[in-house]
């Protein structure tokens, strides 16, 4: 099994390239420092109303959590998510358990259970 991790962002008004840069590295960092990404891309977003993105390649649940719960993505976080107009992130897996959408919901709740500052700062998200 494979699971493909997309996030896409568009930044708010105001914000500057140096900024935008800065998570952009901080989201390649994930990609560099998280033993579970077995690969990934970070970049320019284009087709769609997103300035940017990312997708990172993971083997399976374990994996994910590990990719969730690593200190580089919580530093994505804190750093990308006071820059953000709006944000979208899914999940592409070529494994056929009708409940993998459901496993993986899971992962994201728990990961805002043990980490109440981040959850706050994701609700305050659009």
């Amino acid at each position: 099994m494979m699971i493909y991790h997309t996030i896409r962002l568009k930044a708010k008004a105001g914000v500057t390239e140096e900024q935008v840069g800065e998570a952009l590295e901080s989201m390649r960092n994930q990609g560099r420092d998280i033993p579970a990404v077995k690969s990934f891309i970070v970049g320019r977003d284009f087709g769609g109303d997103f300035d940017c993105g990312g997708v990172f390649v993971i083997e399976d649940l374990d994996g994910y959590w590990a990719y969730l719960t690593h200190p580089a993505h919580a530093e994505t976080d804190r750093i990308g998510m006071p820059l953000v107009e709006k944000y979208e992130s899914y999940d592409i897996v070529d494994d056929h358990d009708s409940e993998m959408g459901a496993k993986i919901a899971d992962l994201h709740r728990r990961r805002y259970e043990n980490d109440p500052e981040l959850a706050a700062l994701v609700g305050e998200q659009p």
